[in-house]
């Protein structure tokens, strides 16, 4: 009996500590900077939307050969390692039979030239198919 009244009792303290201590430490937390691609509307539902039409390639639809996903990668890797909006870093590449589909908004024209330019020295020349919408 004793050893239960001890456990509830504690269980309590610990429920009423830990409340009181969140409190706290969110009035003590150090305010959160935003870069400058926060501030932008990252909200692409209508892209989606229209993406999934049945004709419309995504990322679904890729197969699970090595060689498309090592190119997909490849290329995910390379757009990544870039200084580009996070658009632009979060752009959907599909790979089918070495053919690469590039889909999604990007933040201006040399975006998508340059995510182009990578996917073809990856996939090659003939091999992408250049869907990026500038916003």
């Amino acid at each position: 009996m004793t050893m239960r009244v001890f456990t509830i009792a504690a269980c309590i303290a610990l429920g009423i500590g830990g409340g009181c201590n969140m409190q706290d430490r969110a009035s003590n937390e150090a305010p959160v900077e935003q870069n400058a691609d926060s501030n932008v509307d990252q909200d692409n539902t209508a892209m989606n939307e229209r993406d999934r039409s049945d004709a419309a390639k995504t990322p679904i639809n890729q197969n699970e050969n090595q060689k498309d996903i090592d190119i997909t990668a490849d290329i995910r890797s390379r757009v990544v390692d870039t200084e580009m909006s996070t658009n632009a870093h979060n752009v959907k590449i599909i790979t089918q039979a070495g053919k690469v589909t590039l889909r999604g908004p990007v933040k201006s024209s040399e975006e998508k030239a340059q995510i182009d330019e990578i996917a073809t020295k990856v996939a090659g020349k003939g091999n992408v198919i250049n869907e990026l919408d500038v916003e």
